[in-house]
């Protein structure tokens, strides 16, 4: 048995009025860009220093920067980040996936046409890079540029049909423009490709409660709290699911889980309120 309680602290924050969830506003947490795509990333270790070590010892080799700048931006290094790969371009021009993941770190700061400049540079290099098109999907979506993000999704699952990353991203799209039936194919696509991402799941499950499928919305949603316990999103979505299924014990227990990870979510503590959850109680959540 798997119980939670909600710390009885929490209950010193009014109340505030909050709509459930937005359909369509979350936001991807897989890393797009063309890092993934980069076997020497992937095989890259968090030990900056170490990094450092093989840049010192190759400092005309600009795969060194392009791996050791992707490390900086996965922890949140923009400025070292963006002059990693700076260096990188300088010394090969033509390093479309330097391109790549400097577009990723420039969306990621909001620069989307430094972004949306750096994707296209890296797909006039590399017109067969998947990264790049999924990356500049990505930024035309930001931009609200949607048949063009779609084109961008559509060519890069043409390319990569394994890529999780892309079908999700559409799904995102399709989910935005309330396409739910097409979104929720696109999450299963996701899903079966990268299973241990919980990303898909919530986002699938947000699609069912769009379409009134609460019951597998909730087993989506037990799947993504067990992937990611601590994804704040998942909670407070399975919390209404079970709602809708009038499993006010698991409602509230999700609910209250959301609470404990961020005490001021608007949605969480309104939806605890209206399962009739009491402070301090221990709720099962499964």
């Amino acid at each position: 048995m798997v119980r939670v309680t909600l710390r009885s602290r929490q209950c010193r924050s009014a109340l505030l009025l909050a709509a459930a969830l937005v359909l369509g506003g979350c936001s991807s947490g897989i890393l797009i860009g063309g890092a993934p795509d980069d076997p020497a990333t992937n095989s890259a270790t968090a030990n900056l220093a170490s990094l450092t070590d093989v840049v010192m010892r190759n400092p005309n080799d600009p795969q060194a920067y392009n791996v050791r700048g992707s490390v900086y931006g996965q922890s949140g290094l923009t400025k070292e980040a963006l002059e990693d790969f700076n260096r990188a371009i300088k010394l090969d021009p033509k390093y479309a996936q330097a391109y790549a993941n400097r577009g990723l770190v420039h969306r990621q700061i909001n620069r989307l046409e430094l972004a949306l400049a750096d994707y296209n540079r890296a797909l006039q290099i590399d017109p067969n890079y998947a990264a790049a098109y999924l990356g500049r999907g990505v930024v035309h979506r930001l931009r609200g540029q949607l048949i063009n993000a779609l084109n961008d999704f559509n060519k890069a699952i043409a390319i990569r049909p394994d890529s999780a990353q892309a079908y999700y991203n559409r799904g995102l799209l399709y989910q935005s423009q309330r396409q739910h039936q097409f979104a929720i194919d696109d999450f299963s696509t996701a899903v079966t490709l990268s299973p241990q991402q919980s990303e898909p799941l919530v986002a699938r499950a947000l699609s069912y409660l769009a379409v009134n499928d609460a019951r597998s919305a909730a087993t989506d949603l037990d799947a993504a709290v067990q992937a990611e316990p601590r994804n704040l999103q998942a909670w407070v979505a399975r919390g209404l699911a079970y709602e809708r299924l009038n499993n006010r014990e698991r409602a509230a227990g999700s609910y209250a889980q959301a609470l404990n990870l961020r005490r001021d979510h608007a949605a969480a503590k309104e939806g605890f309120t209206r399962v009739g959850g009491v402070y301090g109680k221990q709720y099962q959540t499964f």
